[in-house]
């Protein structure tokens, strides 16, 4: 039975201005209101008698009505109806707060149900605002049982919401159509799709509760890690990519002024291998912040040049395409390869000149920032299309990339730090490689957390390395003031540093900026012209400044851990002693100790898992900014056992041939179905 083709108007006691309340909330017909989980459970299934009720607990009991209830206003004039009921075990007050109708709608001897929590006011027990139901015809759906309780919009209550789901379980009763076949649910354990509806809403036991969960949780990691494989499959197996040839590149290593350390070899090995085949590569590299990616990068594109191909690389920001530009020219300076750069702030004139030396293969490789997705932008022989910092980058904007060229390599970069069972979600039509060692002598980053007392001492600290030649940094979260979260602008702070630095030059950076203001600041910032640079986090990607030693970071409570290491990360990059400073007045817990941890952890990768735990996947890296569909039911850190389960269930039903089988392919044909929404969702990011 197809659910949802049948509309949720269509349901009884839902016409068009409730119907306008459900779709507030996403439901438009029955398989939307049966996908709409409840946010927790009350069991309300045992009745409980009144002497044996403890205060500040909630109970459901069975009383009869002692005498009328009356209506009488409290001194501040609200509206209370009182009235008392008994069992055999004692007497128990029960107040309504402006409830008028409870007045009419109950009566002396009525034998009611009631729910709520009991307090002890005076020598008497005291139910306040209970829910209620009459015992000769007791809705089940409401008490007596274990009651769904669901987010909600304005207009629209619990009864209203638990009405509509049970009106549409009594229309499909026993009619559902599984996707799972049997001898698939048998093998993963999953309860069958109609007991599953049915107890996710209404659970008859909390066993049956947990079976339904188990089986929602399963399906919808099972449902988008099958659009993540069946992505990356299509990509290897439907298109013929580029067979480079194997090409010594010892030569050109041994020129570097640096030795690649054994993580970025065995990558690199990974890559070529990848580069080698007669597949395309989609491959991902993780690496902590300063473990050498960029060489990395620039030795696969080495690669391609000398197998007669060009390659495009995509940054996030000018500063940041500026930045290795100029380096790539330095390390390829005397091998015959050919570098440009293509940014959005170049002249008309500027761009056609690249534009044209790409049509016609005269430079190998190019730098830019979204200016390459651009249609002008044409490639003679594209073999290597490479995204730095992909979590600024949707993969719509990576697909555009592939396709100015016949299938090139992808290479995506990334120097955020993620859990393993993110990557799996997040990156699963990637292969992923993680550079997970430091270049030797990279001297740890003293972090310290301080409170704004503390700040006069600091400045102090900030004065001495600044009398030694050094440079700093102080970064904080807006541009301009917001009195809501009481944060101060990067303006104003400039403006106030400047007077604590009367003879340094406080420089300013933030995303407001032209994109030639920010390369100029940067330019000061490189020469030392500047010696404090005030910025926003447009300075987290990428920004290579050595003799930058102190990041101070305002509001540090308001960052992810993750960023923090990213900002912390822009210092350290020289010969001399690096320090981070965590500036905050919060008296959050939370907070706190994310903040202390920092002081603890080098570790981006264990910074990346604490985040995780302290702040949930969704706000950690915002799934919808990745184009991925939200997950409605399961939780990443709390079910990477699940996830794996349906991880290898989706691999299991492509390698085992399963989906060709009859009795797949219902099951095959809803996939297909569900694939598109995924694909429609990653299309609009």
């Amino acid at each position: 039975m197809s659910i949802s083709v049948i509309p949720i108007q269509s349901l009884k006691g839902i016409g068009p201005a409730k119907a306008k309340l459900f779709s507030k909330l996403g439901i438009r017909n029955v398989e939307d209101l049966f996908y709409y989980y409840p946010r927790t459970y009350k069991d309300k299934s045992i009745v409980t008698d009144i002497a044996e009720l403890v205060p500040e607990n909630q109970y459901t009991v069975r009383v009869r009505v002692m005498n009328k209830p009356q209506e009488i206003r409290s001194r501040n004039g609200l509206l209370m109806v009182k009235t008392v009921v008994s069992d055999d075990t004692g007497k128990l007050n029960v107040v309504w707060f402006n409830n008028r109708f409870i007045k009419n709608s109950i009566k002396q001897d009525d034998e009611l149900f009631l729910y709520g929590k009991v307090k002890v006011i005076g020598r008497d027990k005291v139910m306040e605002a209970p829910e209620y139901e009459k015992a000769s015809g007791a809705e089940s759906i409401n008490l007596l049982r274990i009651v769904p309780e669901y987010p909600l919009t304005e207009g629209l209550g619990q009864k209203d919401m638990r009405k509509a789901v049970h009106a549409a379980l009594e229309l499909t009763e026993g009619k559902l159509s599984d996707i799972f076949p049997e001898d698939f649910r048998k093998r993963y354990q999953l309860s069958e799709i109609n007991f599953c509806v049915n107890n996710i809403h209404y659970p008859e036991s909390m066993f049956n509760l947990k079976l339904a969960i188990k089986r929602f949780k399963f399906e919808e990691l099972f449902i988008l890690q099958s659009g993540l494989i069946h992505i990356k499959r299509m990509n290897n197996a439907e298109k013929n990519g580029i067979a480079f040839k194997v090409y010594d590149e010892r030569e050109f290593k041994d020129k570097l002024p640096f030795k690649l350390t054994n993580a970025q070899s065995k990558v690199l090995d990974e890559i070529f291998r990848d580069m080698e085949s007669t597949k395309p590569m989609n491959r991902l590299v993780q690496g902590d912040v300063g473990s050498g990616k960029t060489v990395v990068a620039l030795l696969a594109m080495y690669k391609c040049a000398r197998n007669g191909y060009q390659s495009m690389m995509m940054v996030p920001t000018e500063i940041l395409a500026e930045q290795h530009y100029l380096t790539f020219q330095q390390l390829l300076a005397g091998t015959g390869i050919r570098i440009e750069l293509l940014k959005g702030s170049m002249t008309a004139k500027e761009k056609n000149a690249v534009l044209d030396k790409l049509r016609n293969h005269e430079t190998d490789i190019v730098i830019g920032t979204h200016a390459l997705i651009q249609d002008k932008v044409e490639l003679a022989k594209a073999g290597l299309v490479i995204t730095d910092e992909q979590h600024r980058f949707g993969v719509r904007q990576r697909t555009v990339l592939s396709d100015k060229g016949d299938n090139p390599d992808i290479l995506v970069m990334t120097a955020t730090p993620i859990p393993r069972t993110l990557t799996l979600i997040l990156y699963g039509d990637l292969d992923v490689s993680i550079i997970d060692e430091l270049p030797p002598g990279r001297k740890k980053i003293e972090t310290y957390f301080i409170d704004t007392k503390k700040k006069e001492r600091f400045y102090g600290f900030v004065k001495q390395h600044l009398e030694q030649g050094r440079q700093a940094y102080f970064v904080c979260p807006l541009v301009e003031e917001s009195e809501k979260l009481e944060l101060k602008s990067a303006t104003e702070y400039r403006e106030e540093l400047q007077k604590h630095f009367l003879e340094y030059k406080v420089g300013l950076l933030h995303g407001k900026m032209k994109a030639d203001e920010k390369n100029q600041i940067m330019e000061e910032m490189r020469k030392g012209n500047i010696h404090i640079l005030v910025s926003t986090t447009v300075i987290e990607v990428g920004v290579n400044i050595p003799n930058s030693t102190i990041m101070a970071i305002e509001n540090a409570d308001r960052f992810g851990l993750a960023q923090l290491h990213q900002l912390r990360g822009r210092v350290g990059r020289g010969e001399h002693q690096s320090y981070c400073i965590l500036i905050s007045d919060s008296d959050s817990k939370v907070a706190v100790e994310r903040l202390r941890y920092m002081t603890k952890s080098e570790n981006g990768f264990e910074i990346a898992e604490k985040d995780l735990e302290l702040r949930g996947a969704g706000e950690l890296l915002g799934q919808r900014q990745h184009g991925l569909p939200e997950l409605k039911i399961a939780d990443i850190l709390n079910d990477t056992a699940i996830l794996k389960e349906s991880r290898d269930a989706v691999e299991y039903l492509y390698d085992s041939g399963k989906l060709d089988e009859p009795e797949y392919q219902k099951m095959k044909k809803e996939l297909d179905l569900r694939f598109k929404r995924i694909l429609e969702e990653i299309a609009l990011n």
